[in-house]
């Protein structure tokens, strides 16, 4: 198989429909997950463009950071009325309250969805 030079891969490229572009002036690329991040600072950024579609090619050196979690109060109160409004028991409601990060409509609607299913 007979490898292409540059010129010939651009060319190629072209005829493809695909661009490719470096981007300046990158100082940082932080990728934010669930539970950590990772931070690439200094990095080399291109941007392959298809069929209207970007794709980004990152190089450098990572490094990744834990995210910390804050403690988030639950009202006792809040609790019990979404316990009485719903009819299930005060740990369910104190459940959905931590995994909606405190918000009463959003813990609602998750225990209503859990009862469909």
């Amino acid at each position: 198989m007979r490898t292409l030079s540059s010129r010939d891969a651009r060319r190629l490229m072209k005829q493809m429909g695909l661009k490719v572009s470096e981007l300046a002036g990158v100082k940082e690329v932080v990728i934010k997950m669930e539970d950590k991040e990772i931070i690439i600072e200094n990095p080399s950024v291109s941007v392959l463009e298809v069929s209207g579609q970007r794709v980004f090619q990152i190089l450098g050196s990572a490094k990744e950071r834990v995210i910390e979690r804050t403690c988030i109060k639950i009202s006792e109160e809040d609790a019990q009325l979404i316990a009485a409004q719903l009819n299930v028991p005060l740990e369910e409601a104190i459940a959905a309250l931590k995994e909606t990060s405190g918000d009463i409509a959003e813990a609602i609607m998750l225990i209503q969805s859990r009862r469909r299913i």
